[in-house]
């Protein structure tokens, strides 16, 4: 078989940056320590993280290793520390299998997949919770290895948030909400969340405002700790990214589980919508409102999240056929 790194050409990487040392990074790491120290650690994790690229070998064999990998009280190892081998593209790509250790603890492991033998887009999504630092592809001999097809909209989405924003806590990472809903739209996208740390930082939205983007949605309700920070970051933060971009669309989200605290979240809910009111007020007309308490439906709401917060797979499933009408509508005025 011939073997490729990840960092070799066709191959692509998506949804991140190398940094100095060579190592795959959500962002700029030094951006990333300002904001704060957790979030210097975390965008080390391959949340939104893919690596792409194109064969006709029937046989693919794939080689990673990560830094750590340890137990997630709420995630299956598939979860945390797994990387989903995906087919094709848009809302016909399919998963092929998972790589994932056998066990926690292990940092090196390895899994080959059987396909047809004909040329398909391929992509490793990345673990949630893990940083990978290497990636080895094995194809067959006679086998060749192209770039990835094209996304259909190849200028990315960017969705800032929380834990949930993440991944948490999907059994795999391409059943996700930002998985499923950028599969179905055929898009580029980058993932920002930042597990229990992203809280409206004025350094991050510096960050973001200087991303080129397609669309940016703010998913951090759940990591402010009080409505009453909610309140003093959500419109600010808003107004930096728009001040930087006066036309580009931004989604306004509420956090999933209402009915965990529902006087708490309505007023959450109450302060988001007021960023978004006070927008249209002005004249934007670029400004779009999810309320999170539809996303779960009218029946089973109670086994739409694992613990009361973080969604299951049934949970992302409902909050992608929500937001995606959005999404879609917006990439279609484009």
């Amino acid at each position: 078989m011939k073997t490729y790194n990840f960092k070799d050409s066709p191959i692509q990487l998506h949804g991140a940056i190398l940094s100095k040392n060579g190592r795959i990074v959500r962002m700029d790491e030094d951006v990333a320590k300002a904001v704060n120290e957790y979030t210097g650690v975390r965008v080390f994790a391959g949340a939104g993280v893919r690596v792409r690229f194109k064969t006709n070998s029937s046989t693919i064999k794939i080689k990673a290793v990560v830094e750590s990998n340890n137990i997630d009280w709420a995630i299956p190892l598939s979860g945390s520390c797994g990387i989903d081998v995906m087919i094709g593209n848009g809302k016909d790509q399919y998963r092929l299998g998972i790589l994932t250790p056998t066990n926690y603890g292990i940092t090196e492991f390895e899994n080959t997949f059987v396909k047809e033998p004909k040329m398909d887009t391929v992509s490793l999504l990345l673990p949630r919770n893990e940083p990978v630092l290497d990636i080895e592809i094995s194809i067959d001999d006679d086998a060749q290895i192209e770039a990835p097809d094209p996304y259909k909209h190849e200028k990315p989405i960017v969705f800032y948030g929380s834990s949930i924003t993440e991944g948490g806590c999907a059994s795999s990472v391409s059943k996700c909400y930002v998985s499923i809903v950028t599969r179905w739209l055929d898009t580029e996208y980058i993932n920002l969340g930042v597990s229990g740390n992203a809280k409206g930082e004025p350094q991050m939205a510096d960050y973001i405002k200087n991303l080129d983007m397609s669309v940016f949605v703010m998913d951090y309700d759940h990591n402010a700790p009080t409505p009453e920070h909610l309140e003093a970051t959500h419109e600010t933060f808003f107004k930096i990214i728009r001040e930087k971009k006066p036309t580009l669309p931004v989604v306004f989200m509420t956090k999933p589980d209402f009915d965990s605290d529902k006087a708490d979240n309505i007023k959450r809910r109450n302060i988001i919508r007021k960023t978004y009111e006070n927008a249209i007020a002005n004249g934007d007309k670029n400004v779009y409102f999810i309320d999170g308490e539809a996303y779960f439906g009218d029946t089973d709401r109670s086994i739409c999240t694992v613990e009361g917060c973080h969604p299951t797979d049934l949970g992302f499933m409902r909050m992608a056929q929500t937001i995606y009408p959005v999404l879609k509508e917006i990439l279609e005025k484009e």
